[in-house]
């Protein structure tokens, strides 16, 4: 049998998602490593196109990828009070995927150790000195490549066993208003205005582009996704019945499922196959973000590449994960009210110390402080019992990738 041909870089990286995108960028960026990123060929394995968002301090560095920012958020509860804040010195971010792709593989291709290759990932396997990856090109031929890591964002066959499942699924419409009915200025993170779910919670979401453009959202956070139907449906409700938008069309819909879950995900799948993004366990459990994680990840990995260590650091910490464990636990028995508790962490707690609390950069007395702010009894009585319950499997969630 005759073994394909073979190329060898420092780093093979498998998917043009967030997370390997992200990786690539770090990579190119500080020259820790040649790197070859692995992408599908156009076709239906290339997904549309996605929106991520994020908060940063003000001098980011992807600025240049930042489609839109808010330098105000907004949450309305259910009772119709709002609550806006000033984030500073963060501001709230979208990055669309085309521009970030593209100017990723701009670096790749200005960069003497960098590749992009259109292929299907097929297998990946550790060998001595590292690690391959077989392909099938777009040709139908076959290429083998060696690297002393790959790093593989593809989702997982199946998610790990877990205490506490559920998904984050929305439907998004980019809209565009016969009259202005956006302030620019002006994120709305979480409106419950909309009739909640008989299990979990429900909420809009409005990211305005400029006075008479946004993008819409209908969001859950529950057990199953809802049929298209029943999305489209919710959309029109809220965005007549809510915010009043009146005639309006519809340029561009998306759609994605998130898991929120305690599962334990692998960070490596053999000595020198790592895993990242989602696959690796870098969505915040509690809230379905992912973008600002998967660049700390990114940021880390090509310093220990560069200063030459071998380790790939967790992309949340011990004490985020644990407490994310209860509060989806928390959720998901309905010992709080998921509208209520969301609207007051915004109404009680200082704008910049809860947005640095949901990306896990808080102190141990920060977080305590604001677990007081919290239902302490239910939150008291899940953290009790969580040890005690088994981690069970289940057959595995349609994986989209988030816009948050």
């Amino acid at each position: 049998m005759t073994r394909p041909p073979a190329d060898t870089s420092d780093v093979v990286v498998i998917g043009g998602g967030a997370a390997g995108l992200s990786l690539a960028h770090r990579l190119t960026e500080t020259g820790a490593a040649t790197v070859t990123v692995v992408e599908p060929p156009d076709g239906p394995l290339r997904p549309p196109e996605r929106t991520w968002c994020y908060w940063d301090r003000e001098d980011g560095d992807l600025d240049q990828v930042v489609s839109a920012s808010w330098s105000r958020l907004r949450v309305h509860g259910a009772d119709g009070r709002q609550v806006v804040v000033d984030p500073a010195p963060f501001t709230y971010r979208m990055v669309r995927s085309t521009p970030f792709e593209q100017h990723v593989h701009g670096l790749l291709a200005r960069s003497p150790g960098g590749r992009l290759l259109r292929a299907t990932a097929d297998t990946v396997r550790d060998v001595p000195g590292g690690a391959e990856v077989r392909c099938t090109l777009p040709t139908g031929g076959l290429l083998t490549l060696r690297a002393r890591r790959v790093f593989d964002s593809r989702p997982l066959p199946a998610l790990p066993p877990a205490r506490t499942r559920m998904l984050q699924h929305f439907r998004g419409w980019f809209v565009r208003t016969g009259t202005e009915r956006f302030d620019p200025a002006v994120a709305d993170l979480m409106d419950f205005r909309v009739p909640q779910p008989a299990h979990g919670l429900a909420f809009g979401y409005v990211l305005p582009l400029a006075p008479d453009r946004a993008l819409v959202e209908y969001t859950e956070f529950s057990r199953a996704p809802l049929t298209t139907g029943a999305y489209e449906s919710a959309l029109g409700r809220y965005c007549q019945d809510v915010l009043g938008l009146g005639a309006l069309t519809v340029e561009r819909t998306e759609q994605g499922v998130i898991p929120m879950t305690d599962a334990r995900f692998p960070r490596s799948s053999g000595a020198a196959v790592f895993r990242i993004g989602t696959a690796g366990g870098a969505t915040r459990p509690a809230t379905g973000y992912t973008f600002a994680a998967v660049q700390r990840q990114s940021r880390a990995i090509a310093a220990a590449l560069r200063d030459g260590h071998g380790s790939v650091p967790a992309p949340h910490g011990r004490r985020a994960l644990a407490m994310d464990a209860v509060l989806l636990r928390a959720l998901d028995t309905g010992r709080i009210n998921g509208p209520d508790f969301f609207t007051d962490l915004f109404r009680r707690i200082p704008a910049e110390r809860l947005l640095r609390f949901l990306d896990g950069a808080t102190t141990p007395g920060e977080e305590w402080g604001i677990g007081l702010r919290t239902p302490v009894r239910p939150m008291l009585r899940t953290a009790a019992e969580l040890p005690f319950l088994p981690r069970r499997s289940r057959p595995p969630a349609r994986n989209g990738e988030s816009p948050r």
